[in-house]
């Protein structure tokens, strides 16, 4: 058997992590480094034909944070096909892995962790479009915008059960890049 026979099947399934654990897709790497959940596979170059798509396992009903890093020159205000440029197409294959239903998920971008988004820094969810069709989910019927004074998207109307998985597909756009910024994605339980 040749080589490229037993190397293409991992190429199809998704690059692994580096010896670094970060999860290189396109001009961006992935990192579960922050803790409570766990990467699985990673594949894409995160245009809009080939979106990023990234699996994962949440083993919290509380927030964890993904950190997305660029891998190498981010051109800026451009809006094509090109990926890594400025604009990120992706989708969030996440496995509940809770043990605790989730009746909304939320996400909030920021560029200095724990530090809300601000319009000048650059960073949003595809702000300048807000009628974007880049945004949804495979669970929740809806999802409600927060611009300012951050930047996130609330998912509501749907249930991910334990042990379900919620496919969410979003556009984040980085109109002024810096090297690396956070996903911060925040299950919600029912109220007791």
């Amino acid at each position: 058997m040749s080589i490229a026979a037993v190397l293409l099947p991992a190429a199809l399934l998704g690059a692994g992590p580096g010896d670094d654990g970060r999860w290189q897709a396109g001009q961006y790497s992935f990192s579960d480094e922050l803790g409570g959940f766990r990467i699985q596979a990673v594949s894409g170059t995160g245009s809009r034909s080939d979106p990023v798509l990234l699996r994962q396992e949440l083993y919290t009903a509380s927030a964890v944070v993904l950190v997305i890093r660029t891998t190498g020159a981010v051109p800026r205000y451009a809006y094509d096909e090109r990926a890594g440029a400025g604009y990120l197409f992706i989708e969030i294959e996440t496995l509940n892995a809770s043990n605790l239903p989730w009746v909304e998920f939320e996400f909030e971008l920021q560029e200095l962790r724990g530090i809300s988004s601000v319009y000048g820094d650059g960073l949003s969810f595809d702000q300048r479009n807000v009628g974007s069709t880049q945004i949804g989910s495979s669970a929740f019927a809806t999802h409600d915008r927060k611009f300012e004074p951050y930047d996130r998207l609330l998912f509501q109307s749907g249930t991910v059960d334990a042990g379900h998985s919620v496919t969410f597909r979003l556009l984040i756009t980085d109109l002024t890049p810096k090297p690396v910024f956070y996903l911060v994605q925040d299950p919600r339980i029912p109220a007791s």
